[in-house]
């Protein structure tokens, strides 16, 4: 029985080890480029969900057609989308209790703008 209890405890300080182990990221950002986007657009399969990324190039307001130019497409298991998502949903909430609700309407302006 000692035996057991002495295995146990070995193993809880294993794990508590490899907790307390600290991951230190380094950013690389050599190869970062960085671009603008106003537009945005998302879509899915069971694998995997892809962001697309533009801006509007439309200069006229009550156009019939709008030309968006993609700059970037960036392609994402679910696993980090939700991580993404959570992140973002986050960074979000910080934006608004400090500087306002951002509502979402058509031309995704406030109303006082």
């Amino acid at each position: 029985m000692a035996q057991k209890s002495k295995e146990a405890e070995a193993d809880k300080a294993e794990m508590n080890e490899k907790v307390e182990k600290k991951v230190e990221i380094h950013w690389d950002d050599s190869k970062m480029r960085s671009t603008y986007a106003n537009v945005s657009h998302v879509s899915s399969t069971q694998e995997e969900l892809t962001l697309l990324f533009g801006t509007n190039q439309s200069w006229h307001t009550g156009q019939t057609r709008l030309t968006v130019q993609l700059s970037d497409r960036i392609i994402l298991n679910p696993f980090a989308a939700k991580r993404l998502s959570i992140l973002l949903n986050n960074v979000m909430q910080e934006y608004e209790k400090r500087f306002g609700a951002l509502p979402i309407e058509a031309g995704g302006k406030p109303k006082d703008s």
